[in-house]
């Protein structure tokens, strides 16, 4: 049975942050990244400094509760590109285009982009 674009946006919703963010900080490790990286590129979508980010991560927040409370960078869509499979900019669903504007900028900081081009410019 084919899995479609509306099951994915339901399991997403319901996925705790802190289910993926270890997988988030694995991949950037591995190439060689920080994790001071990482934050800085989930700051810059969230406005969630570490500190506030710990916090959701012990709180065990869903991406639907975490975006609700993120004050998403007016840039953010300038974020375009495939991940998952999917074009990030063509995701219907704000919510999981949303967690698919992270799942970007994770990838382009594991990929080696620098950090300056990963911050798109906001003016």
């Amino acid at each position: 049975m084919a899995r479609t674009q509306t099951d994915q946006d339901g399991r997403i919703a319901q996925m705790t942050f802190a289910s993926v963010y270890p997988h988030y900080v694995s991949k950037v490790e591995r190439k060689g990244r920080t994790v001071k990286e990482l934050h800085t590129v989930i700051e810059w979508l969230t406005g969630f400094n570490s500190k506030k980010i710990e916090k959701l991560i012990e709180a065990k927040v869903t991406f639907k509760d975490f975006f609700r409370e993120a004050k998403l960078n007016t840039a953010a869509h300038q974020i375009k590109g495939s991940i998952c499979g999917y074009r990030v900019e063509e995701i219907a669903n704000p919510l999981t285009r949303k967690v698919r504007y992270l799942d970007k900028l994770v990838d382009e900081l594991a990929k080696g982009k620098h950090i300056d081009k990963i911050l798109r410019d906001s003016g």
